[in-house]
């Protein structure tokens, strides 16, 4: 089973956790610095682990929002998400901070190999996991097998064109499904301060950003679902989460042909997928 210590730092939060035979044990938590460098990052992350009586050498998985190539190197593909991080060395400066059993992933890509092996794609050989949170991300698992790339793209789904986009992403893309679908789209169209404060109050134009963000989200299941071949897809993240949102990405799909209807479940490891499988066996 997975023993160890994990973080996750996304765009939002940097969680940190003492994990024993797959159970999160403690959980530490505090504010990503958005703006801030690799060096500050990791003595942030630094910071979590000490609480959590983290000693250097011992086990240790780190799971990033951005793209981690084969070599460890880490960058912000949304440039509106962690603008400081551009092509860093992570593993090196990790395991030269921690010691060398250090692994890192990116954090959907983590999230996704958690919920395929202990959560919601447990029996599907086809699966995939989507996160729509501040971001859009996700993964695809073929025959029980992770799909990624050297230079760390693949699983970036949110990056993919929506029929709903109008604007420019912050990967650079026209017309993705992150421009329309994230918390941070949602909120922008809303008027709102954040996604939750448009959930809550459900003005006229909340309601017509969240819906958007559903249809976009579901034409996305549909289109991985004719990539992939897909059994089942689990929705996690914040937004995915969001009280509604799942059932409306389920009615939508309904419009679909039934060929393309894959059922989308609930994530069931919420806030910890991606602190679990950062501790995952890397192919």
């Amino acid at each position: 089973m997975i023993t160890g210590f994990s973080v996750d730092l996304g765009g939002t939060k940097t969680a940190a956790a003492r994990i024993e035979n797959g159970r999160v044990l403690q959980r530490e938590q505090i504010p990503t610095e958005g703006l801030a460098g690799l060096d500050r990052q990791i003595a942030e992350m630094s910071v979590l682990l000490e609480r959590l009586g983290y000693r250097n050498g011992e086990r240790l998985g780190v799971a990033v929002a951005g793209r981690v190539d084969a070599e460890g190197r880490w960058q912000a593909v949304n440039a509106d998400t962690l603008p400081g991080i551009g092509g860093e060395p992570l593993l090196q400066w990790l395991r030269e901070t921690f010691g060398q059993a250090v692994t890192v992933i990116n954090d959907a890509a983590a999230a996704t190999s958690a919920e395929a092996v202990l959560g919601a794609g447990q029996g599907a050989e086809h699966f995939a996991y989507l996160t729509v949170s501040t971001g859009v991300g996700g993964g695809v698992v073929l025959n029980g097998k992770l799909v990624q790339s050297r230079n760390g793209l693949a699983g970036h789904v949110g990056f993919i064109s929506s029929p709903f986009g109008q604007n420019v992403c912050g990967s650079g893309r026209f017309g993705t499904v992150e421009s329309v679908a994230s918390g941070r789209a949602i909120a922008k169209a809303a008027g709102a301060a954040d996604a939750r404060t448009a959930f809550v109050s459900r003005t006229e134009k909340g309601r017509a950003a969240i819906d958007r963000s559903i249809a976009a989200v579901a034409r996305l299941c549909a289109d991985l679902t004719a990539i992939f071949g897909l059994d089942r897809i689990a929705l996690g993240g914040s937004v995915g989460l969001a009280d509604g949102y799942l059932s409306g990405v389920s009615a939508r799909l309904e419009h679909e042909p039934l060929l393309f209807r894959v059922p989308v479940v609930q994530a069931t490891l919420g806030h910890d997928s991606a602190l679990l499988g950062a501790l995952l066996p890397k192919e």
